[in-house]
């Protein structure tokens, strides 16, 4: 390759790159993980930084990009090392390049969406994590005033945002007070959830928060969680008809006459 002779790739600035995961999860109250009286919770996978900067803060999953492997790669060592937990998926979401973004340099950072199943919540810190834990999460958004509240039994965290923009169905804020997140992980928490409202009333990821089989009832439950707002039963199955079929199979027991179990419709 003749032109490689003339080129020379330290005439150009590099930057270096990063990945961050929103990984979401619908967590009940109680054990049983669908029953019809339990109240499902929105979750988000957080870390707290065990290194500057932002030490001691809390964070999104993520992590530095080695030489030799993909943003995806990495994406799944980072929060399987810091958290503990390995994805079936990553959906990429945003890149974020504001200057000035990370203290310790030019840093551009891709941004990650995942669903965790019920099952594989035990979250735990690990390499530069001091620990993990999951946040249930509130997401109200008012004209351009949008707030961020996430909470644990021990955390309560704040963060306040004002939505600048929506291009192509990606959402741009500006994070007035962060709450204590650390970098710029309030507005990469922020656009997640944004697209995530976005495309779940689509039916497009709803079956990843669900077991293989579950009932009409659960699946509405993730939905509202999602959105945090409650749906007329009746629409909501006419939505989602088209996508589900019936099984042979009922969910019994919990003191409740037996519901009805549906599958995602194979193809749907």
């Amino acid at each position: 390759m003749i032109f490689l002779e003339n080129y020379n790739i330290e005439d150009y600035d590099r930057p270096s790159v990063t990945v961050d995961i929103a990984a979401f999860s619908i967590r009940s109250d109680e054990n049983e993980n669908y029953k019809r009286d339990s109240v499902q919770k929105l979750s988000l996978l957080l870390i707290q930084r065990g290194v500057h900067p932002y030490k001691d803060c809390w964070a999104l999953p993520g992590g530095f990009v080695r030489k030799g492997e993909t943003i995806e790669e990495c994406a799944m060592r980072e929060i399987t090392e810091e958290a503990g937990i390995t994805p079936n998926a990553l959906m990429p979401d945003a890149v974020f390049s504001s200057p000035g973004r990370d203290p310790r340099g030019w840093i551009i950072s891709n941004t990650f969406v995942s669903v965790i199943s019920e099952e594989s919540l035990n979250a735990h810190g690990g390499d530069d994590a001091a620990d993990a834990k999951w946040f249930d999460v509130e997401f109200t958004v008012n004209g351009e005033d949008a707030v961020l509240v996430l909470r644990s039994a021990e955390s309560l965290i704040t963060a306040k945002l004002r939505m600048k923009s929506v291009k192509f169905g990606y959402p741009h804020f500006e994070i007035i007070d962060s709450g204590g997140l650390a970098f710029d992980h309030a507005e990469m928490i922020a656009c997640a959830l944004y697209r995530l409202r976005s495309i779940i009333e689509n039916f497009d990821i709803i079956f990843d928060f669900l077991p293989e089989k579950f009932t009409l009832s659960a699946l509405q439950r993730v939905q509202e969680a999602i959105l945090n707002t409650p749906l007329l039963p009746a629409n909501f199955r006419r939505k989602a008809s088209p996508y589900i079929e019936e099984t042979d199979e009922y969910l019994t027991g919990a003191g409740h006459r037996p519901a009805k179990l549906f599958r995602r419709k194979q193809g749907g």
